[in-house]
């Protein structure tokens, strides 16, 4: 693969974040893209895209309003969440999953016509790395609790760094898939 496609998705995700921003001012910046694209597992979502954004979003503002929005080592996804993911544009199952609780948000109609430009530049970042990816015969895809009935399954998390000093929580077996690179150094993470 090419080492420019994770460096090309990593600024589209970025730059999507930032149209996020415009509407919602107080969500504090995106501060790893790369961390999403390496990322095979999620309980926030089936895939990356505008989508799973829009959910990671959410956790965002959580974090910036101090609110617990998540148990269960944040597989389990409470009403507040519910609420910041509302405010976001994003619907919900009228009730929980058992073990993931509100995590399964889809986009209201409202929310992808507000995006579209975003969704459509985010989504050719996103197939031409698909495309890279399956060029080196690599069979990976993102995959979430819908199709793992709730378990996100990512396992332990350790701390990686790069040539600058940043650092990001990732599992094992993701840098083991392929090099995640810091944006603002153009160093891999490496686990510390």
């Amino acid at each position: 693969m090419s080492t420019t496609q994770p460096l090309v998705l990593a600024a589209e995700l970025a730059a999507a974040w930032s149209d996020i921003q415009a509407y919602h001012q107080d969500l504090p910046d995106l501060a790893s893209p790369e961390a999403l694209i390496g990322e095979s597992s999620s309980a926030c979502g089936a895939r990356l895209g505008f989508e799973r954004l829009l959910h990671e979003a959410a956790h965002g503002l959580a974090a910036a309003r101090d609110i617990r929005d998540t148990s269960r080592a944040g597989r389990y996804h409470n009403r507040r969440f519910l609420l910041l993911a509302s405010e976001l544009g994003l619907a919900h199952p009228v009730e929980p999953h058992a073990s993931s609780g509100f995590s399964q948000v889809t986009m209201l109609k409202e929310t992808r016509e507000r995006y579209a430009e975003t969704i459509e530049r985010l989504d050719r970042a996103l197939g031409a790395h698909q495309e890279a990816v399956a060029g080196e015969g690599a069979s990976r895809a993102f995959r979430g609790p819908a199709a793992r009935h709730g378990s996100s399954g990512g396992g332990v998390r350790v701390k990686a760094v790069c040539g600058c000093g940043r650092n990001v929580r990732v599992v094992p077996s993701v840098l083991a898939q392929a090099s995640i690179v810091c944006g603002a150094c153009q160093q891999p993470f490496k686990i510390a």
